[in-house]
């Protein structure tokens, strides 16, 4: 299982076409060429304190099951960090999401 912090509404949006094609705050799969996740919700609090502190939207942490994707999934360390994480190559398909939790980012 990865994870992968989205906001509420684009997760709706996801909901209602089958897919989630959003990468990460403001950027598309296509826009980014992957959609970034975390490989747990320690990672996953780690991008909300760095990248999520000042969105006011509701947002939620969607649980992904890999073998559900249907596209590649690369664990890769960023520029500038040592530290692996998920990037999905391909949109994810709403039926790859096992969860979906409320998210508070941490301050």
């Amino acid at each position: 299982m990865i994870v992968h912090l989205a906001l509420a509404e684009d997760w709706a949006e996801a909901e209602n076409t089958g897919e989630y094609r959003v990468s990460t705050l403001g950027r598309t799969l296509e826009e980014e060429g992957f959609i970034h996740a975390s490989a747990d919700l320690e990672q996953a609090e780690g991008v909300a304190r760095r990248f999520y502190r000042h969105v006011t939207e509701p947002l939620v942490l969607l649980t992904i099951e890999e073998d559900r994707l249907g596209c590649p999934v690369k664990y890769e360390v960023p520029e500038g960090t040592t530290e692996a994480f998920p990037h999905i190559y391909g949109p994810v398909p709403v039926t790859a999401v096992v969860a979906v939790t409320p998210f508070t980012a941490p301050a």
